[in-house]
């Protein structure tokens, strides 16, 4: 018995079992996005709102440190809420005033993560509540939840290839709740009906799912303020 006692202790002690700390888990994430000081994506956008017709776009994404993010369509319409700013997730993890719950484990299109829930020390703070699904073994952000207070919740699902190194997804889905934001005047789409556009407003409380897979990235090389204007 004491044998037995010995390995199963040896085996829960082991670093093939041990779980990393989730604060280390969060810092180690950080310090992978922090490698990123700006960049330039060119990606595909396709867009889901129920009724809505929205045409597959090519877009061009911006982002300058600390959290300025802009997403330009060939279009001309980008139908992503304010909130999008959590397209980089290193912008959720800039204030580092916010309390860390250890939320266990769960799993993202079958990869293991970690579960952390993120609670701003600020009162004022837009954001409510961030939960973050982190693969341990990579520190890479697979899944993301925010919810705000003018700005209602979202949710992206990260997937990485080429550009994980730097903590940046080859693929994102963004989903969202229209009735929670206000969406831009005089705004006008085809209805899936076939009827006559009419104003996006209608089509207020509907589930929006945007999906972003992007071709290229330009890293670190600057990004002129003008383009966030």
């Amino acid at each position: 018995m004491k044998a037995y006692l010995s390995v199963l202790l040896t085996l829960l002690i082991s670093p093939a079992f041990a779980q990393q700390d989730i604060n280390v888990l969060i810092k180690s994430a950080k310090q992978k996005m922090a490698l990123v000081n700006d960049y330039e994506a060119l990606g595909r956008m396709k867009t889901n709102v129920a009724f809505l017709k929205v045409p597959v776009a090519t877009v061009k994404v911006y982002f300058k440190k600390p959290n300025r993010l802009k997403v330009k369509s060939e279009k001309g319409v980008s139908f992503i809420p304010k909130g999008a700013v959590s397209i980089n997730m290193g912008s959720v993890l800039t204030d580092e005033q916010f309390t860390v719950i250890d939320a266990g484990t769960d799993k993202v299109n079958g990869v293991a993560v970690r579960v952390a829930k993120l609670l701003p020390a600020d009162d004022n703070s837009d954001v409510v509540l961030s939960t973050l699904y982190i693969e341990e073994a990579t520190a890479l952000i697979r899944k993301a939840k925010t919810t705000t207070r003018e700005n209602g919740s979202f949710e992206l699902e990260m997937t990485y290839s080429k550009y994980a190194s730097y903590g940046l997804p080859d693929k994102i889905v963004f989903s969202f709740n229209t009735k929670d934001y206000k969406l831009p005047k005089g705004v006008t789409f085809d209805f899936d009906d076939g009827s006559t556009p009419a104003p996006v407003d209608k089509a207020k409380g509907k589930k929006g799912r945007a999906e972003i897979t992007f071709s290229s990235y330009v890293i670190n090389k600057g990004v002129d303020d003008a383009v966030f204007k």
